[in-house]
């Protein structure tokens, strides 16, 4: 995930556009569902889109609440 301007970096309260964390969701989602324990999944899509792992579990939580695909 990309920073967008008003952030100096991808931690920032800002979790940048919904498209990317929709992205980040469903690569969690594929993850786990290849049977990958939460916590590792989480570290491993952290690692893909350069994120951190707080910020992989609210990007998780917001998917969740929303249902965003793939659900």
């Amino acid at each position: 995930m990309q920073p967008d301007q008003t952030n100096t970096g991808p931690d920032q309260t800002n979790t940048g556009p919904e498209a990317a964390r929709k992205a980040v969701f469903a690569a969690l989602v594929t993850i786990q569902d290849r049977g990958v324990p939460v916590a590792a999944s989480r570290l491993k899509v952290a690692e893909s889109f350069g994120v951190s792992v707080e910020l992989v579990a609210q990007v998780e939580r917001e998917g969740l609440d929303k249902q965003w695909p793939p659900l």
